[in-house]
Protein backbone atom coordinates (compact mmCIF):
# COMPACT_ATOMS: atom_id res chain seq x y z
CA UNK A 1 0.00 0.00 0.00
CA UNK A 2 3.00 2.28 0.12
CA UNK A 3 2.63 2.84 -3.63
CA UNK A 4 -0.84 4.26 -3.13
CA UNK A 5 -0.24 6.75 -0.39
CA UNK A 6 0.93 6.53 3.17
CA UNK A 7 -1.86 8.84 4.28
CA UNK A 8 -4.80 7.41 2.34
CA UNK A 9 -5.76 10.80 0.86
CA UNK A 10 -5.66 9.59 -2.76
CA UNK A 11 -9.21 8.23 -2.46
CA UNK A 12 -12.09 10.28 -1.06
CA UNK A 13 -14.02 7.23 0.24
CA UNK A 14 -13.27 3.67 1.25
CA UNK A 15 -15.54 2.49 -1.55
CA UNK A 16 -13.31 4.25 -4.09
CA UNK A 17 -10.30 2.38 -2.71
CA UNK A 18 -12.15 -0.96 -2.85
CA UNK A 19 -13.27 -0.18 -6.40
CA UNK A 20 -9.71 0.65 -7.38
CA UNK A 21 -8.66 -2.75 -6.05
CA UNK A 22 -11.45 -4.42 -8.04
CA UNK A 23 -13.32 -5.74 -5.00
CA UNK A 24 -16.73 -4.26 -5.84
CA UNK A 25 -19.22 -5.93 -8.17
CA UNK A 26 -19.52 -4.76 -11.73
CA UNK A 27 -22.80 -2.90 -12.09
CA UNK A 28 -25.05 -3.10 -15.12
CA UNK A 29 -28.02 -0.72 -15.12
CA UNK A 30 -30.87 -0.86 -17.59
CA UNK A 31 -34.00 1.17 -17.06
CA UNK A 32 -34.97 0.87 -13.43
CA UNK A 33 -33.05 -2.39 -12.85
CA UNK A 34 -29.59 -2.61 -11.38
CA UNK A 35 -27.75 -5.89 -11.82
CA UNK A 36 -24.66 -6.65 -9.74
CA UNK A 37 -22.22 -8.96 -11.52
CA UNK A 38 -18.77 -10.36 -10.86
CA UNK A 39 -16.03 -8.31 -9.23
CA UNK A 40 -14.36 -5.97 -11.69
CA UNK A 41 -10.76 -7.14 -11.01
CA UNK A 42 -9.36 -3.74 -11.86
CA UNK A 43 -6.42 -2.06 -10.20
CA UNK A 44 -3.59 -3.64 -8.28
CA UNK A 45 -3.89 -7.42 -8.58
CA UNK A 46 -1.33 -8.12 -5.85
CA UNK A 47 -3.16 -6.03 -3.22
CA UNK A 48 -6.50 -7.54 -4.23
CA UNK A 49 -5.09 -11.05 -3.76
CA UNK A 50 -3.69 -10.10 -0.36
CA UNK A 51 -7.05 -8.77 0.83
CA UNK A 52 -8.87 -11.89 -0.43
CA UNK A 53 -6.34 -14.17 1.28
CA UNK A 54 -6.72 -12.19 4.50
CA UNK A 55 -10.50 -12.60 4.23
CA UNK A 56 -10.15 -16.39 3.86
CA UNK A 57 -7.87 -16.52 6.90
CA UNK A 58 -10.47 -14.63 8.94
CA UNK A 59 -13.28 -16.89 7.68
CA UNK A 60 -11.53 -20.15 8.59
CA UNK A 61 -10.82 -18.92 12.14
CA UNK A 62 -14.22 -18.25 13.76
CA UNK A 63 -12.63 -17.63 17.16
CA UNK A 64 -11.12 -14.38 15.81
CA UNK A 65 -14.43 -12.93 14.60
CA UNK A 66 -15.49 -11.52 17.96
CA UNK A 67 -12.05 -10.10 18.70
CA UNK A 68 -12.05 -8.09 15.46
CA UNK A 69 -15.70 -7.03 15.74
CA UNK A 70 -16.80 -9.00 12.67
CA UNK A 71 -18.82 -11.79 14.27
CA UNK A 72 -22.32 -10.38 13.81
CA UNK A 73 -21.58 -9.17 10.27
CA UNK A 74 -20.07 -12.50 9.15
CA UNK A 75 -22.82 -14.59 10.75
CA UNK A 76 -25.53 -12.49 9.08
CA UNK A 77 -23.76 -12.60 5.71
CA UNK A 78 -23.10 -16.34 6.03
CA UNK A 79 -26.82 -17.09 6.02
CA UNK A 80 -27.40 -15.34 2.69
CA UNK A 81 -24.13 -15.59 0.73
CA UNK A 82 -22.13 -18.40 -0.85
CA UNK A 83 -18.79 -18.88 0.92
CA UNK A 84 -16.78 -17.57 -2.07
CA UNK A 85 -18.95 -14.46 -2.34
CA UNK A 86 -18.64 -14.00 1.42
CA UNK A 87 -14.85 -14.05 1.13
CA UNK A 88 -14.92 -11.28 -1.50
CA UNK A 89 -17.42 -9.25 0.56
CA UNK A 90 -15.17 -9.57 3.61
CA UNK A 91 -12.12 -8.60 1.52
CA UNK A 92 -14.06 -5.51 0.43
CA UNK A 93 -14.85 -4.72 4.07
CA UNK A 94 -11.21 -5.20 5.09
CA UNK A 95 -10.06 -2.90 2.28
CA UNK A 96 -12.45 -0.21 3.48
CA UNK A 97 -11.17 -0.63 7.04
CA UNK A 98 -7.58 -0.37 5.78
CA UNK A 99 -8.45 2.84 3.91
CA UNK A 100 -10.07 4.31 7.03
CA UNK A 101 -7.01 3.48 9.13
CA UNK A 102 -4.73 5.14 6.56
CA UNK A 103 -7.00 8.12 6.10
CA UNK A 104 -7.52 8.81 9.82
CA UNK A 105 -3.88 8.13 10.63
CA UNK A 106 -4.51 6.01 13.71
CA UNK A 107 -4.57 2.37 14.80
CA UNK A 108 -7.53 0.08 14.23
CA UNK A 109 -9.90 0.03 17.20
CA UNK A 110 -12.89 -2.27 17.29
CA UNK A 111 -15.75 -0.63 19.11
CA UNK A 112 -19.06 -2.46 19.07
CA UNK A 113 -21.92 -0.22 18.01
CA UNK A 114 -25.60 -0.72 17.34
CA UNK A 115 -24.86 -0.41 13.61
CA UNK A 116 -22.90 -3.68 13.81
CA UNK A 117 -25.89 -5.74 14.91
CA UNK A 118 -27.42 -7.71 12.05
CA UNK A 119 -30.83 -6.65 10.82
CA UNK A 120 -33.27 -8.49 8.64
CA UNK A 121 -34.13 -7.26 5.17
CA UNK A 122 -37.62 -6.39 6.41
CA UNK A 123 -36.25 -4.02 9.06
CA UNK A 124 -34.04 -2.39 6.45
CA UNK A 125 -36.99 -1.92 4.11
CA UNK A 126 -39.11 -0.54 6.94
CA UNK A 127 -36.42 2.01 7.72
CA UNK A 128 -36.15 2.98 4.05
CA UNK A 129 -39.93 3.38 3.76
CA UNK A 130 -39.91 5.75 6.77
CA UNK A 131 -37.44 7.87 4.81
CA UNK A 132 -39.86 7.98 1.89
CA UNK A 133 -37.98 5.54 -0.35
CA UNK A 134 -40.29 2.95 -1.86
CA UNK A 135 -39.09 -0.46 -2.91
CA UNK A 136 -40.99 -2.23 -5.68
CA UNK A 137 -39.72 -5.64 -4.70
CA UNK A 138 -41.16 -5.76 -1.18
CA UNK A 139 -44.17 -3.44 -1.40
Amino acid sequence: MNKISASGDVFSKGRDFAAWLGLVPRQISTGDRTILGKISKRGNRYLRVLFVQAAWVVLIRPQSWERHGLKSWIEAAKTRLHHNVLAIALANKLARIAWAVLNKGRNFECARTNAMTPRSACAWHRARSRQGVACRRWS
